[in-house]
Parts: C-alpha cells; structure tokens; sequence
C-alpha cells in the first residue's frame, strides 16, 4: 500500500505590475519582498511561478527572501482562462455579464486555458506520496487562485469566475490523505501594511 502525506499548497497572486506588465511597481516590489518575508519560517520545497515577467519578478524577490528553496517557471502556473462554461451552466441572473466577460479572451487563451489548468490540478494538488508533508508555493495570477480554490470546495467548474485574488494575497490550501481539502486561509494580507492592501482587487469588493 502506497503512503501519503499532506500537502500545504501556498498560492500567491503576482505583485502589483507597471502599467504594460512588464515588471513590478515600487509598490508591488515591496509587496513581493514582505511576502517572502512571512514565508521564512516555512519549509517550502519549491517556488513555482509563471512565466510572465510580473509572476517570474515576483517569484525572484520572494527567493531572495528565502534559504536553500528553488524557483522554477511552470506554464501551468500562467494566465489563462481555466474553465470556459456553457452558457446554461451559468445563473440566469448573471450569465449575460459573465458572458461578455468570459468573450474578451483571445481565441489562443480559449484553446490553450483548460489544458493548462488540468496540468495545474494534477501538478499542484493532492496529497503527495511518501511520509513526509510537503510545502510548495505557486506565484500565479488571479484565474488560477480562483480555479485551485473553486476545484478545492468542489464547487461547479465555471465557479472560478467571481473568486478574486489581491496582488501578493496568500491563500493556504491542505491536502490531507482520508479527509476533506481544507481551505485554511484565502486572500491573507497580513503581511503587508494598510497601504499595501487590496491592489489589484475590484473597488467595490474593497473592505
């Protein structure tokens, strides 16, 4: 019989970006550097990230702040649209606007999204083999966070859209053999001060 660990998936949204993306604000430079910071006293194996420079920028800085834990690029770990739902799998209230939303993706990132977040499932989640608990960190983008939490709660597959994600916010997911995905924390901005908070987020959703 084959043992299994726990796995402690840490899921962070990119840093704040410059307007074109192709790197990080000063803002969002601190952000990444304070998010590694809280993450000293874990016992992360790896560092995964995209391969869009403000994922791989953030993932950098985060390093910097750890000892002796790889950072490795994964395609699976980059923006795309995870799940592209049927319009009548949607709620009659909102599919029009989800709809519209869900339209403003590129042909490739429609062919290409669901592939990738299988990859990311199978790569990212599950209990791990061995009797060790293994900690790993995915520095990602908002799609992602929303579709790991949404498979998580075992929630409907389009039901990623709608989950938010802050620029450096920490979600913890536990992958535990014999019992029920935890989500143990979502959107964790603790680590960062007042003025750091909420970027990247929809106003309206602002606390």
């Amino acid at each position: 019989m084959t043992t299994t660990a726990a796995r402690y998936l840490y899921l962070a949204r990119h840093a704040e970006p410059t307007p074109d993306e192709a790197g990080l604000t000063e803002r969002g430079r601190r952000q990444a550097a304070l998010l590694g910071a809280r993450l000293r006293s874990v016992p992360l194996a790896a560092v995964h990230h995209g391969p869009l420079p403000r994922a791989a920028q953030t993932a950098r800085l985060v390093g910097e702040q750890l000892v002796g834990v790889p950072v490795r690029v994964d395609e699976a770990a980059g923006d795309y649209p995870p799940y592209l739902p049927r319009p009548e799998e949607l709620p009659a209230d909102s599919a029009e606007y989800l709809l519209g939303f869900l339209a403003g993706f590129e042909p490739a990132e429609r062919a290409v999204g669901p592939e990738l977040a299988r990859q990311a499932l199978a790569r990212f989640t599950g209990p791990v083999p061995g009797e060790q608990a293994r900690h790993e960190l995915v520095v990602t983008h908002a799609f992602l966070v929303g579709w790991l939490v949404r498979a998580a709660l075992d929630a409907p597959p389009w039901r990623w859209l709608g989950l938010n994600a802050a620029h450096a916010a920490l979600t913890v997911i536990r992958y535990s053999p014999g019992r029920p995905t935890a989500v143990v924390c979502f959107n964790d901005l603790a680590h960062l001060p007042e003025e750091l908070r909420w970027t990247g987020f929809p106003p309206e959703l602002r606390p």
